[in-house]
């Protein structure tokens, strides 16, 4: 026989609650229960659990312990895990549906994020994506915080999360851009030592601007920044300018720019490993049938993207 649990699950979806509104009182209102029922609940929970989920001060609501962090995440999982067991249970498991909150880092929202949408209302109508742009620091922290399921996202700056896992379903390596009247425009292929000379338009984020830089670095040279912006599309429309050379991993579908410039692609001979696109998620947190649809749906789409 199993041994019995401390806890019900009714006592875990009133602390969720408690802690995302950080307020007892507007718990109650949301899930329309009197203060109490919801007090008695936490109470219970940390009495069973042995340990306090909250910090209490009076007008200034409810702060979650460290403990009390540990535990949003894990209750979120488990009730979640509990709805598909009800949905199995009634015979409807086969139906994948409800909302997944998937970050995904700036750059690569243009490439992955239209296709993954179509194909996810063409095959799982049920199932909402909420989607949470960002550069990796931000959505690791996101991660951590339980505010989405999962990221996609490079594999710049994510050693430092100690807790994530992550597989690897694409490789992106790098490429010069310049200008299409460029005298390398035509070459096909180049070495960044040819551009040592010329400045450098940065796409200015973070780990991202390390990255680059250190591969002009590598060719011996400092690298002449003179232009930086956040802008994937900025960089191209300057670059198209005439005002520097880029390196980037992503290659759009065109060579013009938004502000009708054209650009010239080179391969680089010198341009060290691909950088990694990632799926990176919470070590230990089990995903729902729905996150793990979406999952597959994002394999799918950078599997076709290395085919084409």
């Amino acid at each position: 026989m199993t041994s019995p649990v401390g806890f019900t699950l009714v006592q875990l979806r009133y602390f969720l609650v408690a802690a995302e509104r950080g307020s007892m009182t507007e718990a109650s209102a949301e899930l329309h229960i009197a203060q109490s029922a919801v007090s008695a609940a936490v109470y219970n929970l940390e009495r069973d659990l042995q340990v306090q989920l909250f910090v209490r001060r009076r007008g200034r609501g409810l702060t979650l312990t460290p403990a009390g962090e540990r535990l949003r995440q894990q209750a979120r999982d488990l009730l979640a895990r509990a709805r598909e067991v009800e949905r199995e249970a009634r015979g409807d498991g086969g139906t994948v549906s409800g909302p997944v909150a998937v970050g995904c880092f700036v750059t690569l929202a243009p490439y992955y994020l239209p296709p993954l949408f179509s194909e996810c209302t063409r095959r799982y109508p049920g199932i909402e994506i909420d989607v949470v742009e960002a550069e990796t620091d931000q959505l690791v922290q996101a991660l951590e915080a339980g505010r989405i399921d999962f990221a996609l996202t490079y594999g710049l700056g994510l050693s430092a999360g100690p807790d994530l896992r992550s597989e690897t379903i694409a490789r992106a390596p790098a490429y010069v851009i310049v200008s299409a009247d460029h005298p390398l425009a035509g070459h096909g292929s180049v070495d960044l030592a040819e551009l040592s000379a010329e400045p450098l338009v940065l796409l200015d984020l973070p780990h991202s601007r390390d990255y680059f830089r250190s591969l002009v670095a590598a060719t011996g040279t400092a690298p002449d920044v003179r232009y930086r912006t956040q802008s994937y599309e900025t960089v191209r429309s300057l670059v198209a300018r005439g005002l520097g050379y880029s390196v980037l991993n992503q290659r759009p579908a065109t060579s013009q720019t938004y502000s009708g410039g054209e650009l010239a692609e080179l391969q680089l001979r010198d341009g060290g490993p691909p950088l990694e696109v990632k799926i990176a998620s919470l070590e230990g947190m089990t995903q729902t049938a729905r996150a793990r649809a979406v999952m597959e749906l994002l394999r799918e789409i950078a599997a076709r993207s290395t085919e084409v």
